[in-house]
């Protein structure tokens, strides 16, 4: 009796839960219209840096960038490229009865460049399962700031499924503020300065509004694989949007098109999203790519480049779509969030943002492929945005070069005057910025932070771009009648090229019987045994022991020769320690010790255990460097080199792996593929760009004519 009193009272302890269990799940299922709960929903942060295409209109009325990365729309920019606003859509399928899966997580990757002349990117993400295939074809409106997205859905068992959409709007940089509204079939997002509005042809049959984590579709989706929430409010929090298509999968129902508007409020987006969708996928797209078409047409391809055309096509399109359109002239770095920097709560930066020394290497690419009009308007944007009071320039800025990071780099401040060299620019509006920047070269150098960002001291690179920059600011001083500073700037530009390799040079360093150029000296004694301690998680280290390859800036600026000794005994040094033979050619480390990259097993930087990569950059400037020893051969296996680290859509990478790919957690990579660092990175495609027109004419094309002249290199 005792026994079956107790089970009695355990099964009406039972009945009592589920009872308890139903009455909770009928008050969900009864608060599931109205404002959705569990504000605010998880923290807002970024996807990850490694995009495999990027795509803007090349029409100024169009303000919105789209990039795609695994199998998904990741982060759009609206209403500039220092503002992201988008940080994914993804679409989930199901069978509503028996899985869920998500094009992102659940799916096989691949992308397809549709033009070879436009950024028109598709995706086709194939279910692992053999269930579903999903094709999406992206194209920005040039008439409005709306992003269009062909999509075509396949159930591959002939089973009726069900597709959705999950939106996640992240506007002006902070997906965490944003509020999310339903009208009609319309998904609704706003913050105090910006909205999105998302429609669909044929519409939304369903559609709900949360916040992530807690009322999201995907929570909703994830607990009975039925859409049992229809939410039409979510105020201020990490919104995400559902939208039910009227999809089955099956061969009568495969086809819709979204497009995404943006605009100061909703109401503006909602004109621009519909709008775009009334004018039509197929004349967007033929709008869209005209515009590149055009831009394309009017420019010549080098020679070198045949075998590369449409690498070397985007390139020129990556560097051009990195052009601001409010802020005309600004480039930035790159449209990512990479690494760390995306998993920041209320931080988006730092590749979005304009770096003079990141815009000097694209202006000069863009030079060199006879685009000069947007080369024009970036050296004004430095001259007019970015250059402080002062004459410096900030580490990096903003779109209206408002100073983002704190640093003070003197390459930096050199390279707007080479580019105003290089231009040919020696009016007086010129030289009254020319003259404050080399001012400021001779009020704070030749100790700056060098170019790597994360060491102060004496760099060569940094001390050869000063050189060069006193001796252009010379010519341009001439030009205006100015011949004391002309002769003052020149002074102190051979003074900082005599002194050189006291500060940079080392006799009796560790790694060599042959003097060789260091990285940086902190103290400026290359002979001294002094110390520093490497940046993101590197050892104490003497400073004789770290060598970087950019010391080949000198030889490319004109400040050495190519045959200089000490510089053809730093090129084994350097070799032997940071260069990797990898399968798609050789490439180098930044500087032995560097720590700006994954760990071993490919976790992000900056975990424990980060280890920098190899940068597909340096087989550029050692390229550059082979046609002034007339090694044409060599110049161009370098830019095969670099063309092959290009992944699927084309975009040219920040970092690749070296001879110790990851293991464990990322296994598949391989030495000279991308690594999940920023990508595409403007830097690399300008590089592969301007050494295609170097190989061309047989040396450096932007190499500064007055610093050639004066040294004799």
């Amino acid at each position: 009796m005792r026994d079956f009193g107790r089970r009695l009272r355990a099964g009406l302890v039972i009945i009592a839960v589920v009872l308890a269990t139903c009455v909770a799940t009928a008050g969900i299922a009864a608060a599931a219209t109205g404002t959705a709960p569990g504000a605010p929903g998880g923290t807002a942060l970024w996807t990850p840096g490694d995009k495999q295409g990027f795509g803007t209109s090349t029409s100024t009325a169009s303000k919105v960038w789209y990039t795609l990365g695994r199998g998904e729309l990741s982060e759009v920019y609206y209403p500039d490229l220092g503002t992201p606003a988008v940080r994914e859509l993804r679409f989930a399928v199901t069978d509503g009865r028996t899985y869920i899966s998500t094009d992102r997580d659940d799916a096989t990757h691949a992308v397809h460049l549709l033009d070879a002349k436009s950024l028109t990117y598709q995706q086709v993400d194939t279910d692992k399962g053999g269930r579903w295939r999903l094709t999406k074809s992206f194209i920005t409106d040039p008439a409005r700031s709306a992003l269009q997205i062909k999509v075509h859905f396949e159930s591959l068992t002939n089973t009726p499924l069900r597709l959705y959409a999950l939106y996640d709007p992240s506007l002006t940089k902070n997906g965490d503020d944003d509020t999310g509204t339903v009208s009609g079939t319309t998904l609704l997002a706003n913050d105090a300065m910006s909205a999105s509005a998302l429609v669909a042809s044929p519409a939304f049959d369903k559609t709900s509004v949360g916040y992530l984590d807690s009322s999201d579709g995907w929570t909703d989706l994830e607990s009975n694989y039925r859409m049992d929430w229809n939410y039409t409010s979510a105020p201020k929090g990490n919104v995400v949007e559902t939208g039910r298509t009227q999809l089955s999968g099956k061969p009568d129902s495969q086809d819709l098109t979204l497009s995404l508007g943006f605009g100061a409020t909703t109401s503006v987006a909602t004109s621009a999203a519909k709008g775009s969708m009334q004018t039509g996928f197929a004349p967007v797209t033929s709008a869209y790519q005209r515009g590149w078409h055009d831009y394309l047409g009017g420019l010549p391809t080098p020679a070198s480049a045949a075998e590369h055309r449409t690498l070397y096509d985007v390139s020129l399109m990556v560097i051009k779509a990195s052009e601001d359109k409010t802020h005309r002239g600004a480039l930035i770095a790159g449209p990512t969030m990479a690494w760390i920097w995306g998993q920041l709560p209320g931080y988006n930066g730092p590749y979005h943002l304009v770096w003079s020394r990141d815009l000097y290497q694209m202006a000069t690419a863009l030079i060199a492929a006879g685009d000069r009009a947007t080369a024009e308007r970036s050296v004004q944007w430095l001259w007019n945005h970015q250059q402080k009071p002062d004459g410096c320039f900030p580490q990096n800025s903003q779109m209206d070069g408002t100073p983002e990071w704190g640093g003070l780099q003197l390459d930096e401040v050199a390279d707007p005057i080479l580019l105003a060299g290089q231009l040919g620019e020696h009016d007086a509006t010129t030289w009254t910025h020319v003259r404050a920047a080399a001012e400021c070269i001779l009020t704070n150098g030749p100790v700056t932070q060098e170019r790597w960002e994360n060491a102060t001291g004496y760099s060569p690179a940094s001390i050869g771009a000063q050189i060069a920059g006193l001796v252009v600011a010379a010519t341009i001083a001439d030009a205006n009648g100015a011949t004391a500073d002309a002769a003052r700037y020149r002074s102190a530009a051979d003074h900082l090229r005599d002194s050189l390799r006291t500060w940079t040079v080392t006799h009796n360093g560790p790694l060599s019987t042959s003097p060789y150029f260091v990285r940086i000296t902190i103290d400026g004694n290359a002979d001294a045994g002094t110390t520093y301690t490497l940046s993101d998680g590197g050892p104490t280290v003497d400073q004789r022991s770290v060598v970087d390859p950019s010391f080949l800036e000198l030889v490319r600026l004109g400040v050495l020769s190519a045959d200089d000794p000490d510089v053809r005994s730093t090129l084994p040094v350097v070799d032997k320690l940071l260069a990797v033979k990898t399968p798609n050619g050789t490439f180098w480390h930044r500087y032995n010790g560097d720590g700006y990259g994954e760990t071993a097993t490919g976790d992000i930087f900056s975990k424990p255990g980060n280890r920098g990569r190899l940068w597909p950059i340096f087989s550029g400037e050692r390229g550059e460097y082979e046609l002034l020893t007339a090694d044409r051969p060599a110049a161009r296996a370098r830019l095969d080199d670099i063309a092959r680290t290009a992944n699927d859509g084309l975009m040219l990478p920040e970092q690749v792996w070296d001879d110790a790919p990851p293991v464990g957690t990322l296994p598949g990579y391989t030495a000279g593929t991308p690594t999940r660092s920023s990508t595409p990175l403007g830097w690399t495609h300008a590089q592969f760009v301007r050494l295609a027109w170097s190989i061309d004419a047989g040396h450096p094309v932007e190499r500064p004519a007055p610093v050639v002249a004066r040294y004799g290199t």
